[in-house]
């Protein structure tokens, strides 16, 4: 018999003949490892006595309160962990069809069994019973990681941003394998003033909790964006949600937030204990002066975080990203890229190009990166 090591297999028979009921008795009992068997002789009786150890129903389908079919049902509705066989006379063998067609895993009929083949077929029976509950489990599975898959990128950002004003470019990529959310997060809105802000932030973490604390995040961000709300204002209440919603008073956020004028022309900035930008203009590129303005939610109550004007003018290009771009590794070794090397990397293409920057962090790092990694590009003129 088919069971676990050391554990005796528990079987149900529902047979109305007492008869029919010893045959099958004595034909298992020759068995390598004899089942356990529970003998019932109607349906009514075999609801109490179904339990969960039960791993195999032997049902004749002409019994007292049911036949054909309709018994069959009721029993694989009754036990849908087990495997089921259909014991049918000579007479009803096309019943036996119908009934693996409806369910079952397969039918004996009664005239020809013995013990050989009353034993394989209980082996076989609960082989496939495993095959069909493994396939449904992989199956549902399947239908989670799609619906969790649109969800996630239901919660991705859409920037909110008049077509053609700046140049806008994003790139999102998780660390946590076959996952489109991570504690990385990222949006651009545009304020009905003509303002245009960017926030790049980064929950501590890699974690599904992690991934819906940063959700939530941006989403009070945009939120208190659009209600028009603005520096210090912001960054307390993003405070004061992050230490509602998340699991551990260990958990911490660093951010930086970008406000461009109207015209384009300035910008306010708000680097919380987060990598500084990086500012291209007039074809040199630089690390934004004066960061950080403060340190990460999360850590220090009553905190003011100072803000960083940075003049833009005509062209420019600024990038906001997290610190997977830059603590990759150098050449594999010990060596981190940094705000340095990342400099360099600008400089060594002439522009900031998103696709071309990753693609060579990741080449010196020598692997894929393991950090979670945002990174918004946004520019006026010719200086990308």
């Amino acid at each position: 018999m088919t069971a676990p090591p050391n554990e005796t297999l528990t079987l149900l028979l529902i047979e109305d003949d007492a008869g029919d009921a010893f045959l099958v008795e004595e034909l298992l009992s020759e068995a390598e490892n004899p089942p356990k068997i529970i003998w019932v002789r109607s349906l009514a009786e075999s609801r109490v006595r179904l339990t969960d150890e039960v791993r195999c129903v032997l049902v004749d389908l002409s019994l007292p309160d049911a036949d054909g079919l309709t018994a069959l049902q009721q029993v694989l509705e009754m036990a849908p962990h087990a495997a089921v066989l259909v014991l049918t006379g000579l007479n009803d063998s096309h019943v036996g069809v119908e009934a693996v067609s409806a369910g079952a895993q397969d039918f004996l009929v009664k005239q020809d069994i013995d013990a050989r083949l009353l034993v394989r077929a209980v082996r076989y029976a609960m082989e496939r019973k495993r095959a069909d509950l493994a396939h449904l489990k992989l199956v549902e599975a399947e239908l989670t990681t799609k619906e969790n898959s649109r969800l996630e990128r239901g919660l991705l950002p859409v920037p909110m941003l008049e077509p053609g004003l700046l140049h806008h470019e994003s790139r999102y990529l998780p660390g946590r394998q076959r996952a489109l959310l991570a504690g990385d997060f990222w949006d651009t809105v545009q304020s009905p003033d003509g303002s245009v802000h960017v926030v790049v932030g980064d929950v501590c973490g890699h974690g599904p909790d992690e991934a819906a604390l940063g959700v939530a995040l941006r989403i009070a961000w945009r939120t208190l964006v659009l209600a028009g709300h603005t520096s210090n204002e912001i960054l307390r209440t993003l405070d004061s949600v992050l230490r509602l919603e998340r699991k551990s008073a260990e958990i911490f956020t660093t951010l930086c937030t970008m406000a461009v004028d109207p015209r384009l022309h300035r910008a306010q900035m708000h680097v919380v204990g987060h990598p500084p930008p990086l500012l291209l203009r007039n074809g040199v590129v630089e690390v934004v002066p004066g960061t950080p303005s403060g340190p990460p939610l999360g850590i220090f109550q009553d905190v003011d975080w100072t803000p960083i004007d940075v003049p833009l003018g005509e062209e420019w290009s600024v990038l906001l990203y997290t610190d997977g771009l830059i603590e990759a590794t150098v050449g594999g070794g010990p060596d981190l890229l940094g705000t340095e090397g990342l400099q360099r990397l600008v400089r060594e293409h002439g522009e900031i190009n998103l696709d071309w920057l990753i693609e060579r962090v990741i080449e010196l790092n020598e692997d894929p990166l393991n950090d979670d990694l945002a990174a918004v590009l946004i520019s006026r003129g010719a200086s990308r």
